[in-house]
Formats: structure tokens, C-alpha cells, sequence
């Protein structure tokens, strides 16, 4: 039986043409699944009575809204942010438009796909919306960040392992690959996965089966691998840090996410999608709850902040405010931002350091080349050299890959086994 494909992703600049196709101040909307099966939207505040002070609920029937005049677009973005399906994110600015259409493009057929990005910016959310609109929906999606893994339990947590197979296994375990059979494995952080664990996961894709630690036999899995990174894999290929067949394998259909500075249109629908999810959070049972509240000189204020931190900062942003606010208003006075304030538009601030000196690089790295070697000549284990020069067993490993590549003729013992 084949299941109906799932609705496009709801794409927020329609709602201004939804609106005025429908009778003022009442929008109805029917859900299907888990939703109630008829939420609604009430907009109060006609013009011959118009509110001071703009304000949300959320209640077991739907969204109400008491406007102010001039507040109609935080109200859109609230709309919109109550209409879309929650795995859908917020995109207004036409380059995340652009990037749902191509995630949506790519979610029915069963490739591989690789999302690079900055941290932040959504790579975890993008993989959800692809197994969401894929045929795999009604299996697992099953998550994990590499980066926060021990490597000594890398292999077994992703294959699998049987009874016994090292100190401590007193079951056997399934492995990731295996609780993802029939769905989606994302794998958060792909470029910190050892180079011996990444020739594994290339058999792995190739040939759709796993070998678990201690076992004989390889198990056959059916998964469809997506997985992101915070930083160039293709440069990791060039330096050695990472295989180039694996990469291939990965990036059949890449996609790249972008800081939120270069899609600040997105800001005012992520900013309602945050701050309705807030709400329905802290909403229980029949309880109506209120949902807070950006007038325009904060939307203003948030819209001329750089966003270093992108996505992430501004939740905490928003947190912050929302604890800070005497009501469900959200004043300028309320954001208490992670790094000092910039206009976007201001003037870069003069570099504080000496400029680049090459010869000075080459000095430094000449002294790390002496120094690593030193070390391993001294104490030959690679776990105990890096112990001795303070730096951790993979750091040392990405290192010597790096010296093996720019010196060939690079003593015997600094080159990866």
C-alpha cells in the first residue's frame, strides 16, 4: 500500500493573500491527525474598537489575537507560525525558500544528502523535513551528533555489537543503523568520525549491510543516510582529514544552510515560531496561556542585530526576554543580546592584531612539526604522545594528516597507519 505524499511545505508569504480571501477578524482552519479538527483564529480589536496594547492566547480552540494598529505583522507571523505544519520551517527570505523547495525536491527519492552549514543554522531541522516529506515518514528518524560520542564507542554505537564483544557488554546491542532500519540516520557532525570508522560507514552504504562488533555475519539494513557538518568536507578531503570516496557517497545531493545575517527576512517568522512553540509548551489541558509579543521597535531592534550566534542565539535571545518582560510584551529593554550590539550596517571595527605574517606561520608549524615528533619519538604510543603534549588522540591524529600531506618526505612515524 502506498501511502499519499505528505502537503508541500507552507511557504509564510502566502499568508497575506490567504487573508484577504477570508471573512475579516475569523479564519478557520481544518487539520487532519493530531491536530483538534477545527482550531481557529480570532482577531479582535475591529477598527471602530481598536485595542491599545496588541496581545496572543492559545487555547484549546485555536489563536487569539488583540491588535493594536500598526501590529499586523507580528500578528501574519503568528498566523503563519499556528498554520504550518511543525516540522516545516520558517522561510520568508527567498534563499530559504529556495532551500525548502530543493529539500522538498530531494525528500522522495532515496539518496544520500549532505548539509553544511554554520553552526545554528538549522541542518538538524532541514534533515527532519526531508525524512518527514520522504516514504520513509512513518519510520524512525533516529539522531545522534558524532562530535559527543567517545570514539572508542563510535563503531559499536553505530553497527551494533554482540554479548561479549569487549569489557562491559553484558547484552547485545542493536547499534543505530539498525534502529533506523526502514527510515532516516542523520549523522550531526560526519567530519569528526575517525578515518578507520569512516571506511566502515562507506561498506556500510555500499553494500546496505553492517557488521557488529564481535560478529561474523553481516546484518542487512535499509537506511537512508543524511548527514551535516559545520565545515568544509571538501577541504577536509584536501588535507587528509577526510576520505574522498566517503564524500562522494555522502554528497550525491548537497545542500548548505545559511547564517540567519544572510537570510534576516527569515527573522520575524522564526522569532513567532519560537515564541508559539513557548506557549504550547507551557499550555496544559484546556488551559489558555499567553503567547509573547514583538511590537514593531523590538522587531526593529532584533532585525539590526548581526546574529553571530544565528538560530541559536536567538532562542536564547528570545528566552532571556521573555523571562525579563513584565508581561507578554517584549520590550526593547528586554533583549539582552550574547554579544555586544552592531548594526548590520555599521563600519567594520579596526583590526586589534598585527597582520598576517607568513613567515611567522611557517615558524609556528615548523615548531608544531618539532614538537609532535619529539613526542612521538619519545613516547611511541599515539594515545601517550598526545597525553604528553596536552592535545586529544584525534586532534593529534588530524594533525599528523595534515604534516603527512604538506611534507612527503616527512619522517616514517608521522604519517597516519
Amino acid at each position: 500500500m502506498i501511502n499519499a505524499p505528505p502537503p508541500p511545505p507552507v511557504f509564510w508569504p502566502a499568508l497575506p493573500a490567504l487573508l484577504a480571501t477570508l471573512p475579516p477578524f475569523t479564519i478557520p482552519v481544518v487539520w487532519t491527525g493530531e491536530r483538534p479538527s477545527c482550531p481557529h483564529v480570532y482577531i479582535g480589536a475591529a477598527p471602530r474598537l481598536p485595542a491599545r496594547r496588541s496581545a496572543a492566547t492559545l487555547g484549546p480552540h485555536g489563536l487569539a489575537l488583540h491588535l493594536a494598529p500598526g501590529d499586523e505583522g507580528h500578528a501574519l507571523a503568528l498566523i503563519a507560525a499556528f498554520l504550518a505544519p511543525e516540522t516545516t520551517p520558517a522561510a520568508t527570505a527567498p534563499a530559504s525558500r529556495a532551500l525548502l523547495a530543493l529539500a522538498a525536491r530531494v525528500a522522495p527519492r532515496d539518496v544520500s544528502v549532505l548539509i553544511e552549514g554554520a553552526t545554528g543554522t538549522g541542518k538538524e531541522g532541514l534533515a527532519r523535513l526531508i525524512h518527514q516529506l520522504s516514504p520513509r515518514r512513518d519510520a524512525s528518524l533516529v539522531a545522534v551528533n558524532c562530535a559527543a560520542l567517545p570514539e572508542a564507542m563510535l563503531e559499536a554505537t553505530l553497527f551494533g555489537h554482540e554479548r561479549g564483544a569487549f569489557t562491559g557488554a553484558v547484552a547485545a546491542g542493536r547499534g543505530l543503523f539498525r534502529e533506523a532500519d526502514g527510515g532516516t540516520l542523520f549523522l550531526d557532525e560526519v567530519a569528526e568520525l575517525p578515518l578507520p570508522l569512516q571506511a566502515k560507514l562507506l561498506r556500510a552504504l555500499q553494500e546496505r549491510e553492517v557488521m557488529p562488533v564481535g560478529a561474523t555475519r553481516p546484518v542487512k539494513v535499509d537506511v537512508r543516510l543524511i548527514a551535516a557538518g559545520n565545515r568544509d568536507l571538501a577541504a577536509d578531503v584536501a588535507c587528509g582529514r577526510f576520505r574522498a570516496d566517503l564524500y562522494y557517497r555522502l554528497a550525491v545531493f548537497p545542500l548548505r544552510t545559511l547564517p540567519l545575517a544572510e537570510r534576516i527576512e527569515d527573522l520575524p517568522a522564526i522569532a513567532a515560531a519560537l515564541l508559539l512553540r513557548r506557549a504550547r509548551e507551557a499550555r496544559h489541558g484546556t488551559a489558555t496561556v499567553p503567547t509573547g509579543w514583538l511590537p514593531p521597535s523590538t522587531g526593529a531592534a532584533l532585525l539590526a542585530h548581526p546574529w553571530p550566534g544565528n538560530v541559536r542565539e536567538r532562542g536564547n535571545v528570545l528566552d532571556r526576554a521573555l523571562v525579563m518582560a513584565a508581561g507578554t510584551t517584549i520590550d526593547t529593554h528586554d533583549l539582552t543580546f550574547d554579544t555586544p550590539f552592531q548594526p548590520r550596517n555599521a563600519l567594520p571595527r579596526p583590526l586589534q592584531h598585527p597582520p598576517h605574517n607568513p613567515a611567522l606561520t611557517g615558524a609556528v608549524r615548523a615548531q608544531e612539526e618539532r614538537s609532535i615528533a619529539c613526542a612521538l619519538a619519545e613516547a611511541p604510543p599515539r594515545r601517550a604522545a598526545a597525553a604528553r603534549l596536552g592535545i586529544s588522540e584525534r586532534t593529534l591524529r588530524y594533525k599528523m594528516a595534515g604534516i603527512a600531506s604538506r611534507s612527503p618526505g616527512f619522517p616514517r612515524e608521522m604519517r597516519l597507519q
